[in-house]
C-alpha cells in the first residue's frame, strides 16, 4: 500500500495534479484544499488514498494526513462515493465538514453539490459519534507525546468546558508540537486562546 508520494510538482490544478518521483509522473486526483496549499511549492509529500475497483485505479491524494483520514471517514458511509467526498473536501475545510456533523447542520451540509437531504442525515448519523470520539483526524501528534496523560487531561477539560472534541485534539496536537514540555495549565490557557 503507498502511504505517500515525495516529489516535484510538474502538473497542478484544482482537481489534479501529477508529481514526478525517480523518473514516475504520478497523477492524482485531489481536492481544492490540497490545491490551495501546494500553491507555489515545487516539492511535495502527497499523502495518499489508493482507490481500486475492477475497472479503475486511482491515487486520491491530500496535503496533510488529517484530510486523508476525513476523506476516509466519509466515503465509508453508505452512499458517498470518492469523488463526492473529494467534493465535500473542495466545498468546506475538514474543520467545516467536522463542526457541521457535530452540530448536525443539515443546511450546511446540503449546501455541498452532490449532497442531498438523505445523505446529509446519513452522514450526521453515522459520523457524529466517530468524529466526537476523534476520527477522521489525525492524532499521531497527540499519540507520540511521552506524556500522555497531560494531553488526555487537557482534552478532557476543554470538551467539558463544551468545545467540539476533534478541534481540541487538533488544538492540543498542535500546541504539543511547538512546546513539548508544557504544563497541563499553559497548555489549555494556549488552547483558549485559540479554540
Amino acid at each position: 500500500m503507498i502511504d505517500y508520494i515525495k516529489g516535484k510538482i510538474t502538473e497542478l490544478n484544482p482537481s489534479e495534479m501529477t508529481v514526478e518521483t525517480y523518473g514516475i509522473g504520478y497523477k492524482i486526483l485531489i481536492s481544492l484544499q490540497t490545491f490551495t496549499s501546494f500553491e507555489g511549492k515545487n516539492e511535495v509529500t502527497v499523502y495518499i488514498h489508493h482507490y481500486i475497483r475492477e475497472d479503475e485505479e486511482l491515487f486520491y491524494g491530500f496535503s496533510t494526513k488529517d484530510e486523508r483520514e476525513l476523506f476516509r471517514l466519509l466515503i465509508g458511509v453508505s452512499g458517498i462515493g470518492a469523488a463526492t467526498a473529494r467534493m465535500m473536501l473542495s466545498s468546506l475545510s475538514s474543520e467545516e465538514i467536522r463542526n457541521a456533523i457535530i452540530a448536525e447542520d443539515i443546511a450546511r451540509i446540503k449546501s455541498i453539490k452532490g449532497i442531498g437531504v438523505k445523505s446529509a442525515q446519513r452522514l450526521i448519523l453515522e459520523l457524529k459519534d466517530k468524529i466526537i470520539k476523534g476520527g477522521g483526524a489525525d492524532m499521531s501528534n497527540i499519540m507520540s507525546r511521552t506524556d500522555n496523560a497531560v494531553t488526555e487531561e487537557a482534552v478532557t477539560a476543554l470538551v467539558l468546558l463544551g468545545f467540539p472534541k476533534a478541534s481540541v485534539q487538533k488544538t492540543v496536537a498542535s500546541i504539543i508540537k511547538e512546546e513539548p514540555q508544557i504544563s497541563i495549565e499553559n497548555l489549555i490557557k494556549a488552547a483558549l486562546k485559540k479554540l
